[in-house]
């Protein structure tokens, strides 16, 4: 299974867990602000409550996120569902921004009318510093295995773990000093809460919004990808290498520098190599690696040079002449012409090269010029008693009886 795979399920399983525990807390945690809060006349507290209860809805998008991201890719998501896990991340800082909103206008209704503000139970500051440390334990356990699988949502979730903390931290400041006889610090507490609920709330999905953009992997995760490439045996250079943001996971394309002479299958096997290694990266989630024969970022791609269809024409006709036929015609298309290599059959060792006489009727500087060719190289396959019949797969260990180069 790759790696990306295994910590995916492992991700789940984790984001799973934590947001369980999450929505345990939080389910306690809310109604005790909320009814203490009320009791006790503590505005700040109530705000906190709300909080509360904006964290459990995001604990539920979490799970739904959560669940369905993991899901195969199908004729609607070529390319997998984690995504799920961004749209879930920008809906939580759309809610966090909503929530801090509505804090900020309630204190400011609640601090325009000081007149009308209540004396504060002291209960209101137990439950507020009962709060403060389930929170923060809360942050640290929900980071610990954020961090430990590396998922974007859990950390953010986790973050907002945290921003509770502090929220909580703020309100039972603004209830001591109430308590003291300050009663304005209350509405300040929830004011302070709001506003840090709201940019927490931008930071998640100003993030979110980034990655949805097709954001790209930072430059040291850039360089990483890069070298898997390059340490591939066979490839010469990388350029036009993108990559995309896919939820926690990237999308990685790139180009290729091969031998322009190698065969195709070859070609795609050092392709399949470097994408194996460059998948081996449990941050990739898929890879398409494209090979090119030169560097097409800097040299300009070959065009009106003669298709296959008519160089083999030309090269049978020209070699009928003579009455030879050949074995293969392998053709590279570079940036500085057309290279065509015309291979003829090999001859057994009891047989005489007969075709000799044929060849020195042909004239291979003609057919060069017909077929606007740079280099044309006739070269023999290695007899059969010395050498594997498909010889022709190497024209390069072929001898050369003839060059028109």
């Amino acid at each position: 299974m790759p790696s990306a795979a295994i910590e995916s399920a492992e991700k789940h399983r984790v984001a799973r867990k934590s947001t369980f525990v999450s929505i345990a807390l939080n389910t306690v945690l809310m109604a005790l602000q909320i009814i203490i809060g009320v009791f006790a006349h503590s505005q700040a507290l109530v705000a906190d409550g709300i909080h509360s209860l904006a964290d459990l809805i995001s604990d539920l998008v979490v799970l739904f996120a959560n669940r369905h991201s993991g899901a195969k890719p199908d004729a609607d998501h070529n390319y997998g569902h984690s995504r799920y896990e961004t749209v879930a991340s920008l809906f939580l800082g759309a809610l966090l921004i909503a929530v801090g909103f509505g804090m900020l206008w309630r204190a400011g209704t609640r601090l325009a009318d000081l007149h009308s503000i209540p004396a504060v139970h002291l209960s209101a500051l137990v439950v507020a510093v009962l709060v403060l440390i389930s929170k923060e334990s809360l942050f640290r356990y929900m980071l610990r295995e954020a961090q430990r699988v590396r998922s974007a949502m859990l950390i953010a979730n986790a973050w907002h773990a945290r921003s509770d903390a502090a929220s909580s931290l703020v309100v039972a400041l603004g209830i001591l000093g109430s308590l003291a006889g300050v009663r304005l610090l209350d509405p300040i507490a929830a004011a302070i809460v709001g506003f840090m609920v709201a940019r927490m709330g931008w930071m998640f999905g100003w993030d979110a919004l980034q990655d949805l953009s097709d954001r790209a992997l930072d430059e040291a995760a850039t360089a990483d990808m890069r070298a898997l490439l390059l340490s591939t045996p066979g490839v010469r250079d990388v350029h036009e290498m993108r990559t995309r943001k896919m939820g926690d996971f990237a999308l990685v394309d790139a180009h290729i520098l091969v031998d322009p002479l190698i065969s195709v299958s070859e070609g795609h096997y050092i392709a399949e190599t470097a994408r194996l290694r460059v998948l081996s990266d449990n941050r990739v989630l898929d890879a398409l690696i494209h090979v090119d024969p030169e560097n097409d970022a800097v040299a300009h791609p070959p065009v009106g040079l003669p298709l296959r269809e008519r160089v083999v024409a030309e090269v049978n006709a020209a070699l009928a002449a003579g009455g030879v036929k050949a074995a293969a015609v392998n053709i590279h298309y570079l940036s500085t012409g057309l290279d065509v290599e015309v291979v003829l059959p090999a001859q057994s060792s009891q047989v005489p090269d007969n075709d000799a006489q044929g060849l020195a009727r042909i004239d291979f500087a003609a057919l060069k010029r017909r077929l606007g060719a740079r280099k044309l190289d006739v070269l023999r396959e290695l007899n059969a008693t010395s050498a594997p019949s498909r010889a022709a797969d190497d024209p390069r260990k072929a001898t050369a009886p003839h060059s028109a180069t």
